[in-house]
């Protein structure tokens, strides 16, 4: 990753260097001492998908699964409370995945989950892939447009094939090339 590390109770930050010094978090990577605050955090966040969702999104043993094929970053407040997250995974042929981008409803609008998608990029970027994608359900429609801003554009759907579903709904795949590092 880029950016500068510090350590802080033991554990590894990266500054980024992207702007927010008016909020103090700090971004590292998920240990398996942090799996039950991602959980929180994700069922916390993800309460917005009751309209077309029943049950939390993941649990214990979903969170601990990605553990095993990814890695999560959080960020944390000034106090090392997890506030935020984002899973990433390294796929072949040169490609990364983010998803599951969360954040405590509490710390919303403050640039938390901008910071982590650009973490979860240069993740990506480090690792030796030139795409990321994401998906996305096609309900919520606040999402597409926020990750247009950020330079994802849609390049396919896949289906969503969830048993909680109460509504028809599929994924929404959006991609971005990170085969250049942004000046």
């Amino acid at each position: 990753m880029s950016g500068s590390v510090s350590a802080y109770g033991g554990r590894k930050y990266w500054n980024l260097g992207i702007g927010l010094a008016d909020y103090p978090a700090m971004i590292r990577r998920a240990t398996s001492d942090d799996v039950d605050a991602v959980l929180r955090v994700i069922n916390a966040a993800y309460v917005v998908e009751q309209f077309f969702k029943t049950g939390d999104r993941i649990d214990r043993a979903g969170v601990v699964e990605r553990f095993d094929r990814g890695v999560f970053f959080v960020e944390t407040d000034d106090g090392g409370a997890v506030v935020a997250c984002v899973y990433v995974e390294i796929l072949p042929h040169g490609r990364g995945y983010f998803g599951l981008l969360s954040v405590d409803p509490g710390q919303q609008s403050r640039g938390l989950g901008r910071r982590l998608v650009e973490a979860a990029e240069a993740h990506c970027r480090v690792s030796g892939c030139r795409v990321v994608d994401i998906r996305v359900v096609n309900l919520r429609t606040e999402l597409p447009p926020f990750y247009r801003k950020l330079g994802y554009v849609a390049t396919g759907t896949e289906p969503y094939s969830d048993e909680d579903a109460t509504r028809p709904c599929h994924f929404i795949v959006m991609s971005k090339s990170i085969a250049s590092i942004p000046s």
